[in-house]
């Protein structure tokens, strides 16, 4: 292990979309420490996940691996921690590790956290207020608010680690997920205030494939009681609920947001008074994107901008310009390498994203991705009816195919839909509200990103569905 190898705070929040940070340009809300993590390093402008549900992307950011690969493609497909990650590699390497909050990968045997000196979790999602934790020696209820309980314990670890080494802390934050329950000293957030509504919040579905309109994750219709606390108030007309719907949701999302704003301020003043942040990198992300309304829906799963899109803040005095921004490609796949290779540790072979320190030093190599792959396995799940699809991203374009079955995965319904495609000129319809696959003057374009997603899929590993066999 080399002398210079940097501390590393690895926070992750759930479901927090970028379009939520005012380093990011958020229109509906501030964030303040976030923002000073920005200001003191670089801002990614287009991090994106492989896959937009909770557990794979976890799985593809603590591996560096695609889905197919790791094994985790659904929400009922645990984790192996057989499989090598990046804190067990630095583990081994001389570095303290820790990871307190959301794990959301499987409990108990082959499934629980490995690789780590010392771990407590929530079972699943987790409870934001008086949580279970699940610990290596047994289950037990913290009093006070998830996000400041998982701050808490961040904090006490690091005064109790050896100064003489290096570490590597997860803090992995369980909101700002459903049902986006506030701490007390944000519950009067936005009171006063109306949010304002996205632009498509009343999105038809026009124009599009059959799969957006089939998906039960509008805001209008899909919201449950333990979603918005208060019954809808009588005599609304539709537009009008629509618009309460928005308000409720939307506020309590923020102020959930809020709590995490103000925490990992809390990380950056420790650090800060303990003399560690030039040696630190401290990165900051969510395990995808999420929908604010956008679409007319909560929740996230399709490779739209919104939920394929990740928030990623990376501070590292020693190597990062501060206030910088990066608009090179960038995939939930890379993190584990970008890790390992700043801690001078190996990665091994079977990772397939990539390091990004030369981005982090202010240099784009001229042989880096300027297409990703992205695939949603969970198909038509009894909850969001979201079907499984497939998709290449350029910088310009983007095409999704629907392949319209779940072949058995679990999670997945036994319901088969006609196959499906969609193509948006991203430059022309930033919004996702016209697919233009099939019109003729589109065609080869068309053309080209079949083959660009057909060689993707080659190069990560993965199968076309017409070829897919479960066992």
């Amino acid at each position: 292990m080399s002398p210079s190898s940097p501390n590393i705070v690895f926070i992750m929040s759930d479901d927090h979309a970028s379009h939520a940070i005012s380093a990011y340009g958020s229109t509906i809300n501030q964030t303040p420490h976030l923002d000073r993590l920005a200001d003191g390093g670089v801002r990614f402008d287009n991090a994106f996940c492989t896959n937009s549900i909770c557990t794979p992307s976890r799985a593809s950011i603590l591996t560096g691996t695609y889905n197919h690969v790791n094994g985790v493609t659904t929400l009922a497909t645990p984790f192996d921690t057989r499989q090598p990650s990046f804190p067990g590699l630095l583990a081994e390497q001389g570095y303290q590790t820790a990871l307190f909050g959301k794990w959301h990968l499987g409990h108990g045997g082959l499934h629980d956290p490995r690789g780590f000196d010392e771990w407590a979790v929530f079972p699943d999602q987790g409870d934001y207020h008086d949580p279970e934790m699940i610990h290596p020696d047994g289950r037990r209820v913290h009093r006070g608010y998830a996000t400041d309980i998982v701050t808490d314990m961040s904090l006490d670890w690091l005064e109790r680690r050896d100064p003489a080494r290096p570490f590597c802390l997860l803090v992995h934050h369980k909101a700002p997920h459903r049902p986006w329950e506030p701490d007390a000293a944000h519950a009067d957030m936005y009171t006063d205030v109306d949010i304002p509504e996205p632009p498509t919040l009343r999105d038809d579905y026009s124009g599009r494939s059959e799969a957006a309109a089939a998906a039960t994750m509008r805001i209008d219709r899909d919201l449950k009681p333990d979603d918005l606390k208060e019954p809808v108030p009588e005599g609304l007309s539709a537009d009008e609920e629509l618009s309460w719907r928005y308000q409720r949701y939307i506020k309590d999302y923020l102020r959930c947001v809020a709590s995490i704003d103000d925490n990992v301020g809390r990380l950056l003043d420790r650090l800060d008074a303990a003399g560690l942040s030039d040696d630190t990198l401290v990165v900051y992300t969510s395990d995808q994107g999420f929908f604010l309304g956008d679409h007319g829906w909560y929740d996230k799963r399709f490779m739209y901008e919104e939920s394929l899109r990740m928030p990623l803040l990376m501070r590292y005095p020693r190597v990062i310009q501060p206030g910088s921004s990066c608009d090179a490609m960038v995939l939930n796949v890379d993190f584990a390498q970008t890790f390992l290779d700043l801690a001078r540790v190996p990665e091994l072979p079977t990772m397939q994203g990539r390091s990004l320190t030369p981005l982090l030093q202010g240099n784009v190599p001229d042989d880096w991705r300027t297409s990703m792959y992205y695939r949603y396995w969970m198909h038509d799940d009894f909850f969001h009816h979201v079907r499984a699809h497939y998709g290449v991203r350029t910088h310009r374009y983007k095409l999704i195919h629907y392949y319209g079955e779940g072949f058995g995965l679990p999670g997945n319904t036994d319901r088969t839909f006609e196959p499906d495609w969609e193509l948006f000129d991203l430059e022309h319809d930033p919004m996702e509200l016209n697919s233009v696959h099939d019109d003729p003057a589109y065609a080869s374009v068309r053309r080209d990103l079949e083959r660009e997603l057909d060689r993707l899929q080659r190069e990560v590993g993965d199968q076309p569905a017409a070829s897919l066999t479960v066992s």
